[in-house]
């Protein structure tokens, strides 16, 4: 998989200004299903949670570009996700 450059920034991540939120990963269009919540400890406090959305294709890709960086929080059920306080989609 390719790095997921520049996943797009949205009121909630990966929405494309429909109801349907969409896969963070570059030129992916389809419902995204998972939350990978993130942070670069360089950048950001450590209670903050940047966000991508990926769909089952990409969730491993995604989860493991961040993981290798050291900054993967967290994968949760789209549906499950309750946004900490500090936290804002990328």
């Amino acid at each position: 998989m390719t790095s997921p450059e520049s996943p797009g920034s949205h009121d909630l991540p990966g929405s494309s200004g429909t109801d349907v939120p969409v896969c963070s990963a570059k030129g992916c269009r389809d419902a995204a299903v998972w939350v990978l919540a993130w942070n670069n400890p360089k950048l950001h406090a450590p209670e903050r949670r940047k966000t991508w959305l990926a769909c089952e294709e990409h969730r491993e890709g995604l989860a493991q570009f961040l993981g290798v960086r050291g900054f993967l929080k967290d994968v949760v059920k789209l549906g499950e996700w309750v946004p900490p306080e500090g936290s804002e989609g990328t």
